[in-house]
């Protein structure tokens, strides 16, 4: 039975609410180094993953079976504020993935290219977290080996006095939910729920 005609006593529940939730990047802080929470964080796409599929004929029918897993990428969206300026810190994160601009063909830095570890490394683990009414936090992604595919440091024009507003694309090889209630899994078996590497607390 739905949860809005359940009687009063237990109607108390309600559903999760998008702007209860909070971004972080483990690899940066600001310049008081403070924590790697963006509170500047505006909104930021949620997980998603594809499975492929492979067809087989037999005489007039067709079959579909299931292939590999790919993660789908995560898009945010950011206000760039002053202190701390979002730009001059994407750009710090390129710097630590291994870019640097054409110089001095004798500086190691002009020899130097961009590698996984090191992107991985200058972002740091990110997650999304979710949270209840009262401030708990209900929903945790983590996304294993996220790195930087994209950054638009928005558009100015004379005509608009909006926020200015950067977006960020991440690639990442999986992500991982928390929870802190395990009935969120609903009658998935356990050894389901193990393969999908769901925790609960």
């Amino acid at each position: 039975m739905p949860f809005w005609t359940e009687a009063q006593s237990s109607s108390t529940r309600e559903p999760k609410r998008k702007f209860r939730f909070q971004v972080s990047f483990d690899g940066i802080t600001d310049p008081n180094g403070n924590g790697s929470v963006l509170w500047y964080a505006k909104t930021v796409a949620k997980p998603a993953f594809q499975i492929s599929t492979t067809e087989h004929k037999y005489l007039n029918h067709t079959f579909f079976y299931p292939g590999s897993v790919t993660w789908q990428d995560v898009a945010l969206t950011l206000v760039d504020p002053v202190n701390p300026d979002l730009t001059v810190t994407v750009a710090r994160i390129l710097e630590q993935s291994g870019y640097y601009l054409p110089g001095n063909a004798v500086e190691k830095t002009s020899l130097a290219t961009i590698s996984k570890g090191q992107a991985v490394g200058a972002l740091g683990q990110v997650s999304i977290v979710q949270y209840d009414a009262t401030g708990t936090a209900i929903e945790t992604w983590t996304l294993w080996n996220a790195f930087i595919t994209e950054a638009k440091f928005g558009d100015l024009e004379y005509g608009s006095d909006d926020i200015l507003q950067l977006d960020l694309t991440l690639k990442y090889d999986w992500a991982r939910i928390e929870t802190t209630d395990g009935s969120s899994a609903l009658s998935v078996d356990s050894s389901v729920q193990s393969a999908f590497n769901i925790a609960s607390s």
